[in-house]
């Protein structure tokens, strides 16, 4: 088709979606031939400025192809292609950022099958595995099979070099999946084979889109062997290179929170817990209404280049001024069983998020909120915030994320 029958098809698009007056006096498709931008590559054609005074936007004129592009695209379906706005630019429709979890390897995704029967809003799932049968039992839809030509949907064998090379050979989907997201974090078990070897290409894959990343892997039993052992620290040690905040459980602490009636099953869920409510805690300061809502810039502040963290979570139920259950929930989060003696002592960035329901008082979320204080150094960057949810009438739930812990 010439460039003057692609004007003429582009105006009477425009003409029978938003009406002559977007053609100008003339209202003929001509008119429109000397406002078009060359086709971009990537964008498709795009309307010039002097056809922009009828913008349901206000008279302000737009002045890159990109902007345009968006107007036309909101008045016109999918009639103008999405323009590229850079990697992570947030939502400005929403006002809302991307959030991702992705599950590596098995342990990896057995996490986000727990996360989406406990329901997260605002948060999108990935798994990645190298295991075929096991992307088929999964409960996310949103799948990515690592290495299919080098191991054939058959895992990685407790090998992290074919994991790594599983990952390397599907590099470019995953950057794909991970345009856009604004934070994701990665979850996995480390000493196998996926895990341990894909996880931190992974993350360099997002951490190259300026994707602010998390990790929270666990580590082996120590029945597993010693041999296991160091294949997951060293996996932990490549995975750190390339997040932003690292959290690591051992899995020998589950028995610190098990009985001997928990079975094996539950005993993980605990584990998973622990990622549960550390992704939710971000979640609603940004998307529930409350008394002190978050944006994104202020989890990136507490989150971007940190290192090692921890996550605890610690709810009661309340008494209408029971200032002292509300500090019980602030010191069970403080203190989480499930990681080694982590303490929010030289933490440098803390984020903190008090969730109950409309009875929740002034005077709970303070005495909450300084039982934690207490436990920072003065320097920490400490952000608070508090969200209202109606299914937490009478209960208060604290959240803690301890970024910067030295080693």
């Amino acid at each position: 088709m010439t460039g003057a029958l692609r004007y003429r098809a582009l105006a009477r698009v425009i003409e029978r979606c938003l009406g002559s007056r977007a053609l100008g006096e003339s209202g003929s498709a001509a008119a429109v031939s000397n406002y078009v931008w060359q086709r971009e590559a990537s964008r498709g054609f795009v309307l010039g400025t002097r056809l922009l005074p009828w913008c349901p936007l206000g008279s302000r004129l737009l002045h890159s192809p990109s902007q345009t592009a968006s107007v036309i695209r909101m008045n016109t379906g999918s009639f103008a292609p999405k323009p590229d706005l850079g990697e992570q630019q947030p939502n400005t429709l929403t006002g809302q950022p991307r959030i991702m979890v992705v599950g590596v390897g098995g342990a990896g995704g057995n996490a986000v099958n727990n996360m989406i029967a406990s329901s997260l809003p605002g948060v999108e799932f990935l798994v990645a595995n190298t295991d075929a049968q096991a992307l088929k039992m999964s409960l996310c839809p949103n799948r990515i099979q690592l290495g299919a030509s080098l191991t054939e949907g058959l895992g990685a064998g407790a090998r992290p070099d074919i994991g790594r090379a599983a990952a390397e050979e599907a590099y470019e989907t995953l950057k794909r999946e991970f345009r856009g997201v604004h934070l994701l974090f990665v979850t996995a078990g480390m000493g196998g084979g996926t895990g341990t070897g894909a996880a931190p290409i992974i993350a360099r894959a997002a951490a190259e889109l300026g994707c602010l990343t998390v990790a929270v892997v666990t580590k082996p039993f120590h029945f597993e062997g010693m041999i296991r052992m160091k294949t997951a620290e060293q996996g932990i040690v490549e995975l750190t290179e390339h997040v932003d905040t690292m959290l690591v459980i051992p899995n020998q602490n589950l028995f610190k929170v098990a009985s001997p009636r928990t079975s094996f099953l539950d005993a993980f869920r605990l584990a998973d817990h622990v990622l549960y409510s550390g992704v939710r805690s971000i979640t609603d300061l940004m998307t529930v209404p409350g008394l002190i809502n978050l944006d994104f810039a202020d989890v990136r502040s507490v989150v971007r280049e940190m290192g090692r963290a921890m996550m605890g979570s610690g709810e009661v139920e309340m008494e209408a001024g029971n200032e002292e259950r509300a500090i019980r929930a602030s010191e069970a989060a403080i203190c989480n069983p499930l990681l080694d003696e982590t303490s929010l002592r030289g933490a440098r960035g803390v984020l903190v998020n008090i969730t109950g329901g409309t009875d929740m008082t002034l005077f709970e979320i303070d005495a909450a909120a300084n039982r934690i204080r207490e436990q920072v150094d003065p320097d920490a960057n400490i952000i608070f915030g508090s969200a209202f949810d109606a299914s937490m009438q009478g209960r208060l739930r604290v959240s803690v994320l301890a970024t910067g812990i030295p080693s």
